[in-house]
C-alpha cells in the first residue's frame, strides 16, 4: 500500500497545481504582477544536470532568462527548443538561460533534455524556490533578468516568443 501512495504523490502535485490554477482562472483572476518585478532576483546557488555549479549571482552582467518548467507540461516542451536556439544566438552578447526543472525527480528531466537536444543549464528546482520566486504554481512560468539582476518580467503559461525575443534584444543592446 505504501508503494502505491508514494508513486500517486506526483500525480497529485500535477492536480493540486492544476487546481489552483482552474480556480484563478475561474475567478477570472488577472495574472498578478508579482512582488519581484523591477526588484532584484532573489540569488539561488544550484548544481545542473551536468554537475556545474549554477548560480545567479555569477551571472551579473549578463540578460537571464529563468524558466520554471516541468517534462509534463506542453507549452514548456514547446519553449525549451527556442530558448536553447536563443542561448546559442545571444549568449556570446551576454545572455544566459537557466531552466528550472519543478519535476520530482531528475529522469524524466534527464530523458526530456536529451530527445530535445537542450544545450543549456537545467537545474532542479523544489517548492522553497518557487515561493522566493513570488510563488510558481502553474507553468511555464519565466523570468527575465536585467544584467544588473532586476527582475523586467514575469511570464506566466505560453509565452508570445516572438514578443519575449524583441524584449530580449532590447535589454542585450543596452550597456
Amino acid at each position: 500500500m505504501l508503494t502505491k501512495v508514494s508513486s500517486l504523490r506526483p500525480v497529485l502535485r500535477r492536480l493540486s497545481i492544476l487546481l489552483v490554477v482552474l480556480t484563478a482562472a475561474s475567478l477570472g483572476a488577472a495574472t498578478p504582477p508579482g512582488p519581484l518585478l523591477h526588484k532584484p532576483a532573489p540569488a539561488f546557488v544550484r548544481t545542473d544536470l551536468h554537475g556545474r555549479r549554477i548560480s545567479l549571482r555569477a551571472e551579473r552582467g549578463k540578460v537571464v532568462l529563468l524558466n520554471f518548467w516541468a517534462t509534463w507540461c506542453a507549452p514548456c516542451q514547446e519553449e525549451l527548443p527556442r530558448f536553447a536556439a536563443w542561448q546559442a544566438r545571444y549568449g556570446p552578447q551576454g545572455f544566459q538561460v537557466i531552466a528550472v526543472s519543478m519535476d520530482d525527480s531528475k529522469t524524466p528531466v534527464r530523458t526530456l533534455v536529451h530527445k530535445l537536444r537542450l544545450d543549456l543549464p537545467v537545474v532542479m528546482g523544489d517548492a522553497r524556490l518557487g515561493t522566493r520566486y513570488g510563488g510558481v504554481l502553474g507553468f511555464p512560468v519565466t523570468f527575465l533578468i536585467d544584467r544588473q539582476g532586476i527582475v523586467v518580467s514575469r511570464l506566466e503559461g505560453a509565452t508570445d516568443l516572438d514578443a519575449l525575443d524583441q524584449q530580449i534584444r532590447s535589454l542585450l543592446a543596452r550597456h
